[in-house]
């Protein structure tokens, strides 16, 4: 009998789901502090959360039993997915079942700000009649410029459009063939910073995306615009958004995502241009009971035939089929995640080559693997295993794979051709011996990269002195080298230097490195 924890409120469907599933018995425990949690997760093979239960890497250590863990919603920060692999436990979510909800939150956000109604709402029930006072503006024919044009984003826009808005987007991630289905141009963040009498941010916090929205883009700004903010917190600095509403240069904000959740920041949702509400993008009746549904049916099938659906950390594939192919998958994904960080624009078209013993397994949730490796250092904690393919075809992503019988340098091997929109770039991964993953080619270079960690690909002239400029540079600034690859390309004089540094090499010093004699670019790489 496998025994599951429901350990946040949802809807009760979960409980008659799992409840009628042979073989499973349920338990349903809210509102547990984490010692409790702690102290009764080891009697129990899958948990079920929402947002509130912290399923930290602490808890999971005291799981002696647990397999499953699963998230009814999309979002997994609360959930330690490393600490969760180590221990062989998958981690499902269950992304697109508050899609709709989050996009008509971000309409409703909009229209209550330029309208005024909760100032006016409150107004009026504090006993006063302020008809002058609330004074709002109309939206037909206004310009709304969208900030990420994904799922929720192209819903916002659809909506948009019916409200008879004009639709900009900026989405660096995206074809242009995809956003003119869609019936929305693509610009640049400069052009909706300039065009747009409405601003909505529907992308996922980034390292891109951290504080993109601060004092040097609002400059930018049309005066008097309105930014709706119902993505994540981050995105937006608080500070610079205060500044900007006291001073008018924003004429209101519409806020669900705070920097820190549950804010602190008073000062903020206390301007009168500021209408704000406690993180519901996601808080629908019908959205939660989809999202508690869907969780309920993916534990139910692990534990039953042993399929997995909607993992965060794992590939849908049966446990005898993982346990052969998961160096080929760990390969993959790490090849993606590489190939991600070192192109620019928007990608177009990926070929997938496969040679060697490779060929001998099913090589779709190889593919799949190494498409969630791609995409994942663009979108974050959107992507998985299964929903990596169907957003690679969302984004007008082309996907080819081949299959080469011919001998290579290695037995077995992946090599992988982006083409963006401003270049093709070729990198290749092959495993040494079973478990043992390495980049072996980065465009004309060979190399021998050990995909692991913080990397720094260094682009230059083939001179004497860029290597000893490069040590000294780093040392003198405390980053440690950890391993160094060299490649040449004697006939065109140019040189790529990998390396491996024990940690983050800050702006300021990529910034000195960028400046030394003969390096062309550099580019950092996480893995």
């Amino acid at each position: 009998m496998k025994k599951v924890l429901v350990s946040d409120a949802m809807a009760s469907e979960v409980a008659e789901i799992l409840g009628n599933t042979p073989g499973i018995k349920v338990d349903v425990k809210t509102g547990m502090k984490p010692d409790e949690l702690k102290s009764v997760i080891k009697d129990y093979d899958a948990l079920i959360v929402r947002s509130s239960t912290k399923a930290t890497a602490e808890i999971i250590a005291a799981a002696d039993k647990l397999a499953a863990i699963g998230r009814a919603g999309a979002g997994v920060d609360n959930i330690d997915i490393p600490a969760a692999s180590k221990r062989g436990i998958v981690v499902m979510n269950t992304p697109g079942g508050n899609t709709i909800t989050t996009a008509e939150h971000a309409i409703a956000m909009m229209l209550s700000l330029v309208r005024k109604i909760p100032q006016a709402t409150a107004s009026m029930k504090a006993g006063k009649w302020e008809k002058s006072k609330f004074m709002g503006n109309e939206y037909c024919g206004k310009t709304l410029g969208i900030i990420g044009l994904g799922r929720v984003g192209a819903i916002v826009a659809d909506r948009a459009q019916g409200l008879k808005m004009n639709v900009i987007a900026y989405d660096p991630f995206i074809s242009p063939d995809v956003a003119e289905q869609l019936g929305i141009p693509l610009v640049s963040l400069d052009d909706i910073y300039a065009k747009a009498d409405f601003i909505t941010i529907h992308s996922s916090l980034s390292k891109e995306t951290k504080n993109l929205v601060e004092a040097k883009a609002i400059a930018k700004m049309k005066k008097g615009v309105f930014l709706i903010n119902c993505a994540r917190g981050g995105i937006v600095n608080e500070k610079d958004l205060y500044d900007a509403l006291k001073s008018g240069r924003i004429a209101g904000a519409a806020i669900d995502v705070f920097e820190e959740e549950p804010t602190k920041n008073m000062e903020l949702i206390a301007l009168d241009n500021v209408v704000c509400t406690p993180h519901l993008g996601a808080s629908t009746d019908e959205a939660q009971t989809n999202v508690a549904i869907a969780i309920a049916h993916q534990i139910a099938a692990y534990f039953t035939t042993g399929e997995i659906k909607g993992a965060v950390n794992f590939p849908s594939v049966s446990a005898e089929i993982m346990a052969v192919i998961r160096p080929y998958l760990t390969l993959a994904e790490k090849l993606g995640a590489f190939q991600s960080q070192i192109i620019t624009g928007a990608i177009q078209e990926i070929n997938i080559e496969y040679s060697g013993e490779i060929l001998n397994h099913n090589l779709a949730p190889v593919t799949i693997s190494l498409l969630k490796g791609l995409l994942e250092p663009i979108l974050q904690e959107t992507v998985n295993y299964i929903n990596a393919p169907v957003i690679a075809k969302e984004r007008g992503i082309k996907v080819v794979e081949s299959r080469s019988t011919e001998i290579k340098d290695y037995t077995n091997m992946i090599t992988l051709t982006v083409k963006t929109s401003k270049e093709t770039s070729t990198t290749a991964g092959a495993l040494f011996g079973k478990n043992d993953q390495r980049i072996v080619r980065i465009n004309e270079f060979s190399v021998e990269i050990v995909p692991e960690g913080n990397i720094l690909a260094v682009s230059n002239d083939d001179q004497p002195g860029v290597i000893g400029n490069l040590g000294t540079t780093l040392g003198k600034n405390g980053v440690n080298i950890a391993r160094l690859h060299l490649s040449r390309d004697a006939e065109a004089k140019k040189a790529l230097v990998v390396l491996n540094t024990d940690s983050v090499v800050e702006e300021n010093i990529l910034e000195k490195l960028r400046k030394l004699p003969h390096v062309i670019s550099i580019k950092t790489i996480q893995m």
